[in-house]
This record gives C-alpha cells, sequence and structure tokens, in this order.
C-alpha cells in the first residue's frame, strides 16, 4: 500500500487539480480489491453518496492504545481514491492518533480541499468519523 508521504509527495508536483484527481483515480486503483463477503451492509458506511465499505481491526498495543488495521472500498473511483488516502492516513497507526486525524488539514495539504463535491466531502467526513469510532472502541477494550 502507498504510504501517506508519498501520496503527499507526490501530490506536490501535480499543479493542476485535474492532474490531481487522475492521480487520486491512480492510487485508488491500487487499493486491493475488498472480498464479496465484505461487502455487506453492516460494513458500509452510511453517509456516502456512492457505496463505500470499511472494516476495521485493531492489534493490542500493550498500552491499552491498539494499533489500527483497516481495509476499505468504493464502487466510485474518485472515492476509491479517497478510501486510499485515509487508509494510507490510518493503518498502521495507533488508535489515539486516528482519532486526531484532521480530513480537512489533510484534504488541504494535498490541494484537493476546494475541488471536492460537497456530496464527496460529506462522504470522506462520514468515512473518517466511522474510522474514528472504530479507533475509539478499540481504544475502550483495550
Amino acid at each position: 500500500m502507498t504510504t501517506l508521504q508519498s501520496i503527499i509527495d507526490d501530490f506536490e508536483y501535480l499543479d493542476d487539480w485535474e492532474d490531481r484527481y487522475r492521480y487520486l483515480i491512480e492510487i485508488g486503483k491500487a487499493l486491493p480489491e475488498m472480498p464479496e463477503d465484505e461487502r455487506i451492509e453492516a460494513n458500509k458506511v452510511k453517509g456516502c453518496a456512492s457505496q463505500v465499505w470499511l472494516v476495521a481491526g485493531a492489534e493490542a498495543g500493550g498500552d491499552g492504545d491498539p494499533v489500527m488495521a483497516y481495509r476499505g472500498d468504493s464502487d466510485a473511483h474518485i472515492v476509491r481514491g479517497l478510501v486510499a488516502i485515509v487508509l494510507a492516513a490510518t493503518n498502521g497507526q495507533r488508535a489515539s492518533s486516528v482519532e486526531q486525524l484532521d480530513e480537512n488539514a489533510l484534504l488541504n495539504q494535498l490541494g484537493l480541499g476546494d475541488h471536492l463535491t460537497p456530496q464527496r466531502a460529506n462522504g470522506l467526513r462520514s468515512m473518517v468519523m466511522r474510522i474514528k469510532a472504530h479507533a475509539a472502541a478499540a481504544r475502550a477494550a483495550a
């Protein structure tokens, strides 16, 4: 999987927002396919115009702050790229760090903040809220 820093570095070289959208689609295509048996209603993110599925896992960190692991997918190319970015920002991170994710700052850093449709921005917020909820639940269970 692509690292968040490599995505940020690549976006810095792209001046045109259309090139950034094309790159967003590329990183979405590189996202591993989610098995059909995980594309179920319980894994669907509510609040997204496109279909988005998210599966979370946590590994005990021994200090009450588990390491989070996420898998996600979408049926829309640009949204799948957004899923890939959020997963790059959260996979392998401590739950406490995931809970602090500022998706707006991340999108602005990538130069996408002003170019997402309101529907996509709302869907991204819904996905991040779900990821943060999983992180909070993992910390509470640790």
